[in-house]
């Protein structure tokens, strides 16, 4: 099947373990994820049913980009994936994909998703659409 003309997928899970400073320095800050200790560890386990947690298919950071459609990554700064958006980001780039990173200051996992008046949701949304009509056409 052809690949989508761009994606916009937030800030990704883009691998199961336990990698990124973030998981660590931003523990307890982020209010929707909390802890990769939590339930997240509990849920890669049983996503993985006993498979690697590093194998592409399920980590994808593990994988090859080439050939990935443009995108657009959106995290915060208190975000416990915010090191997995930033390394999927770089990935993407060295991979010659085009990529774009938008950060939100003391924004937890996917908050932008919340509350739909909020500056930041409004900016986070403008900014996604942007980006597709650049790669979707108006």
């Amino acid at each position: 099947m052809p690949l989508p003309a761009a994606i916009a997928p937030g800030t990704p899970w883009s691998d199961l373990t336990e990698t990124g400073d973030t998981y660590k320095t931003n523990e307890w800050l982020d209010y929707v994820l909390v802890s990769y200790n939590g339930y997240l560890r509990h849920a890669a386990e049983l996503y993985a049913h006993g498979h690697d947690l590093k194998d592409p298919q399920l980590s994808p950071i593990y994988g090859d980009f080439s050939g990935f459609p443009p995108a657009i990554l959106t995290s915060g700064t208190r975000d416990l994936f915010l090191s997995l958006t930033v390394l999927t980001h770089r990935k993407l780039r060295r991979a010659g994909v085009e990529a774009e990173l938008q950060v939100f200051e003391g924004m937890s996992h996917a908050e932008y998703n919340f509350n739909p008046f909020a500056p930041e949701t409004k900016e986070a949304f403008t900014e996604i659409a942007r980006f597709f009509d650049k790669h979707l056409g108006k």
